[in-house]
């Protein structure tokens, strides 16, 4: 028997890479790059995907 798990939806704005290093193109005096962090606005640095909000609507009268 086999079992599956649950698939985690990636964010479809950075497909699962939620934060990154971006280098600024400076150096610090040990020769390092200056990197700066930045975090996914989408998901917010959870790297997943939001579930989609439903409206509820009224049938019948």
């Amino acid at each position: 028997m086999q079992h599956t798990h649950a698939r985690t939806r990636h964010c479809p704005h950075c497909g699962g890479f939620s934060t990154v290093a971006v280098t600024t193109g400076g150096r610090h005096l040990d020769g390092s790059r200056v990197t700066i962090r930045v975090t996914c606005p989408g998901c917010k640095g959870t790297g997943t995907a939001t579930p989609a909000r439903t409206a509820l609507t009224r049938a019948g009268k």
